[in-house]
């Protein structure tokens, strides 16, 4: 999303990297450069404004022109600013989905029409399922057609209940869902309203009275990243009539400036939540202002990455998956499941970009495509079991089998092995100097 926004502000360190000393000028240009980047990123203009003469101001206060290193001085200063502009950390109190002392707890999805609140419902129900709260999801928009049978839906496929009641008053709808989420023990109750204009006051005031009923926790307003600045005054609009308390950001793996991203905490005061990278379920993420930020400079984002391959194996898996690799007994099967759980959580190139410092490395638009994967699965699987144990029987003629059954050249399998056998020997050298490495053995 961020590519261009990255690509500009790291063009305008490098040029700054290159110098020991760096004049008041020179930092006014960068300070100006830095300003059309962001307005180019769709980024409010007060937003920009006001981000780029903290940065000034810290800067001078910071004696860049005296610092030996004054790109990175400035480039921090760069980093802390765009993570207040982003918004309050995911760890605080502020940030973090809040709950009432006594459930259920309500959460009202608030929004534009063909914002996502549908799905958002789905995925939120699903992430707070998976935290041990159960919820109830209200089918509170009686405008839309299907809305209700798309709810629905991502009811059963999330195991959870819908309460809906035609096309009925929403404001009673959410009223008497409140009273059945009591009676059933349901700790969450998350309300899907119709999609409406900001400046709509009919719909608005409807929006107002089922507030004054569900007295809700949070109320999230669903916002479309791709709309750039317009979910900007979207928010403001919002916040004016109903004091949103937070923000889900949705199509946050889209390819557009997320100016959205930039501007909506600081015009509203209302954090990001939580951001929707993708369409799956289970493709909705909480909000951390400090690893965008980090993104955004190319400065990686390990934590992510390292959150996103833990996700894919218990401490126990991998114990046996090192076990295996350490022992040389990490077969062909191994290395295509392995291959089909990364990627399960997003593209390769995605996944290196967060790796820091090769964010500047990779060609901008890097990335493995989906044939290569589907061509490594294909003759993987046309090997017998014997032969994906123990490569060492594919002669010749096997692999000549292998290439007719798979779509592909014998040179594509001939490949596969090789590079198979050498990571599987790499790896065997390594574990080989870390025992190297420990002489004395624990009773």
């Amino acid at each position: 999303m961020f590519d261009q926004l990255s690509d500009r502000l790291g063009a305008i360190f490098d040029r700054l990297s290159g110098r020991g000393r760096v004049s008041e000028a020179e930092v006014n240009d960068a300070m100006r450069e830095i300003r059309v980047a962001l307005l180019e990123a769709d980024v409010s203009l007060a937003a920009a404004k006001a981000f780029v003469a903290r940065v000034k101001e810290k800067a001078v206060g910071a004696n860049v022109l005296d610092s030996l290193t004054p790109a990175q001085t400035i480039l921090k200063i760069v980093h802390d600013e765009l993570v207040a502009l982003l918004g309050p950390p995911a760890g605080s109190g502020q940030a973090r989905l809040r709950f009432a002392d006594a459930p259920p707890s309500t959460i009202l999805l608030v929004g534009l029409q063909g914002s996502g609140k549908t799905t958002q419902a789905g995925k939120l129900a699903l992430r707070l399922k998976e935290q041990g709260r159960r919820s109830l999801l209200v089918a509170a928009d009686v405008y839309r057609p299907a809305a209700i049978d798309q709810l629905i839906t991502l009811g059963k496929q999330v195991d959870l209940p819908v309460y809906e009641r035609g096309s009925a008053d929403p404001v009673r709808i959410v009223r008497d869902a409140i009273a059945e989420a009591a009676r059933l023990g349901v700790s969450t109750v998350i309300v899907d309203t119709a999609g409406r204009l900001q400046i709509d006051e009919k719909l608005m005031d409807e929006l107002e009275r089922i507030k004054a009923v569900a007295n809700p926790c949070e109320i999230l307003l669903v916002a479309d990243a791709m709309t750039g600045q317009e979910a900007t005054n979207v928010a403001k609009g919002f916040h004016d009539r109903l004091d949103i308390t937070g923000v889900i950001l949705t199509k946050m793996d889209g390819d557009t400036r997320g100016g959205a991203a930039l501007s909506i905490h600081s015009v509203t005061g209302a954090p990001i939540k939580l951001i929707g990278v993708g369409e799956k379920l289970s493709a909705l993420e909480p909000f951390y202002p400090e690893r965008l930020a980090s993104r955004i400079l190319g400065m990686g984002d390990a934590l992510t990455l390292i959150e996103k391959t833990q996700s894919l194996y218990s401490e126990d898996q991998a114990k046996r998956l090192q076990e295996k690799l350490l022992k040389s007994s990490f077969t062909l099967d191994d290395f295509l499941e392995q291959m089909r759980q990364v990627r399960k959580i997003g593209s390769i190139g995605d996944l290196l970009k967060m790796v820091p410092g090769l964010s500047k490395v990779l060609p901008k638009d890097f990335e493995i495509p989906e044939r290569e994967f589907v061509k490594v699965e294909a003759i993987i699987t046309s090997m017998t079991r014997g032969e994906r144990r123990n490569p060492n029987v594919l002669d010749g003629s096997r692999r000549k089998r292998i290439a007719r059954g798979s779509g592909s050249q014998v040179s594509d399998v001939n490949r596969l092995v090789k590079r198979f056998e050498q990571a599987r020997e790499m790896t065997k050298q390594l574990g080989g100097r870390k025992r190297g490495l420990m002489p004395f053995r624990t009773p």
